[in-house]
């Protein structure tokens, strides 16, 4: 760690400004290449999302359970690794780890795009996943230190934007790709990986935490893995061996027990995957609590959405990209003022209102949704609703999350936040498939049941949303970076979430 320091490392943490922060030109270059690393993961989510139905008929002979593991795999991986890999690179250096997780992102990528089998697919996505959970938290960590002080909330701004355009342009973008095959879905990412790693390398400057702690403990981040992979797999499978058969119970108590272990490990570890400390803050718990809910009922009308177009209504994958898009458009454009709203009429107040208004989101398919194709009326409605419910809660639970943590909870708030998100959008996806599994073939009447999953746990989400006491810290103990941090996470949730679509339940 004391090695000397060559032209292109400097061991310094980010939100200190480094002597690149007056060159203009430079920044630019950066911010487009950090840019391009987060656009690259945050896309292919929705990609491909927008692709499940042709990678289902490739392997029309797996299971529902398998294929919804290309979604899941992702999910939790990246759930478990985003928090020790954001430690882990802030000792040994925060340009390795982008680089390294840009590279990994698009080998995996090429191995995904060659895949001959299903496992072979779930082994590549798990490893994409790995390099997300690399080059997303090191990416803001190498850009804000090239920016004076006063300028890095307009460099927090574009980089939080990122997720948001990749949700509005994936859907059309996954559509044209895959008229070609779904295999380029992740084909495209391998020239920009390796456009980034050749630039990145000599542009780049080396940043690391001069005073890092106690090392990330990766065995709990496995634990934790483990357990929300059992319980995944034990809603995935219990519609074929039944929710009290001896595989899903025995699936849920071995989640049971690495969760109980889980914990334990985080009562004793010096530098614990979830902090007790963080968990023990009432803003914290309830808003990080709610979002999980949350996440649940989003990727469900994520998954809902695309059974609908292409599955019930017989949609071309083109038109399926291009009909998901007002949802993610509107909650980008609301989520825009959502922060400002949440400061005027109390965070709690802005996200409860917002699962409720997601909540309506789903209700009106439920009422209108038939066999035949009728988007104007049966789906664009609850899109746009959904989607303003959407806009209201993201930057709402982030500020009643973060508004009460100290500046050294921060980073590793935003992540275990992360983290939540993640582990939400997998029991998302398995709790719908299990739903789905047990009406395949029902057309509306089973994305239906989809709905009110959806509704249901929106409206539980926003009972949880409404136990949130803010904790205010004191403006003096804040530091700008911190607060940019922030604000980041804030739009940074606009990035989609994967979904998975039965194979069983296609048109």
């Amino acid at each position: 760690m004391n090695e000397p320091t060559r032209s292109n490392e400097a061991p310094i943490a980010a939100g200190v400004a480094s002597p690149g922060a007056t060159d203009p030109r430079r920044r630019a270059k950066v911010a487009a290449l950090v840019s391009t690393g987060v656009f690259m993961a945050s896309l292919d989510l929705f990609i491909v999302n927008v692709a499940f139905p042709d990678i289902a008929a490739s392997f029309s002979g797996s299971s529902l359970g398998g294929l919804s593991w290309v979604l899941n795999a992702y999910a939790i991986v990246f759930a478990a690794a985003l928090v020790p890999a954001g430690r882990w690179f802030d000792r040994v250096g925060r340009r390795r780890g982008f680089l390294g997780g840009v590279a990994l992102f698009g080998v995996a990528s090429a191995v995904c795009a060659a895949a001959p089998s299903l496992e072979v697919l779930v082994a590549a996505r798990v490893l994409q996943a790995v390099g997300a959970a690399m080059l997303l938290p090191t990416s803001l960590g190498l850009l804000l230190p090239e920016y004076a002080p006063e300028q890095r909330a307009g460099a927090v701004a574009l980089w939080s934007a990122v997720g948001g355009v990749a949700a509005a342009a994936g859907p059309p973008i996954g559509g044209l790709l895959v008229e070609l095959s779904w295999r380029w879905v992740f084909l495209v990412n391998v020239p920009i990986a390796l456009a980034a790693v050749l630039i990145g390398r000599s542009l780049l400057v080396e940043r690391r935490d001069p005073h890092p702690g106690p090392t990330p403990d990766l065995l709990g981040a496995g634990v934790l893995a483990g357990a929300v992979a059992l319980l995944t797999w034990g809603i995935v499978e219990a519609p074929d061996h039944g929710w009290l058969g001896a595989r899903t119970l025995v699936g849920a108590a071995a989640a049971l027990v690495l969760a109980a272990a889980f914990i334990a490990r985080s009562r004793h570890h010096a530098a614990p995957v979830v902090p007790p400390e963080i968990i023990r803050r009432r803003a914290f718990a309830f808003s990080t609590s709610a979002s999980l809910l949350f996440y649940v009922a989003f990727s469900a009308m994520l998954l809902n959405g695309v059974l609908v177009l292409s599955g019930v209504w017989g949609y071309s994958t083109l038109e399926t990209g291009f009909g998901l898009v007002p949802g993610p458009a509107m909650a980008a454009l609301v989520a825009s003022r959502g922060g400002g709203l949440g400061a005027r009429f109390g965070q709690r107040n802005v996200a409860a209102l917002g699962a409720l208004v997601f909540a309506i989101g789903g209700f009106i398919p439920f009422t209108q949704l038939t066999d035949d194709p009728a988007y104007v009326t049966a789906f664009l409605p609850g899109m746009l609703v959904g989607g303003f419910g959407v806009g209201l809660v993201l930057p709402s639970m982030a500020g009643a999350a973060f508004g009460g943590l100290p500046p050294a909870l921060m980073s590793t708030g935003i992540a275990v936040f992360s983290v939540a998100r993640q582990v939400g959008s997998a029991l998302g996806v398995a709790l719908l498939v299990a739903v789905l599994g047990d009406l395949a073939g029902g057309g509306a009447e089973a994305a239906k049941h989809g709905y009110l999953l959806q509704v249901g746990v929106a409206l539980a989400a926003g009972l949880v949303a409404l136990g949130i006491r803010t904790e205010p810290v004191a403006a003096s103990a804040i530091s700008p970076a911190d607060a940019e941090l922030e604000r980041e996470l804030e739009a940074e949730e606009f990035a989609p979430v994967p979904v998975a679509l039965p194979a069983e339940l296609r048109a």
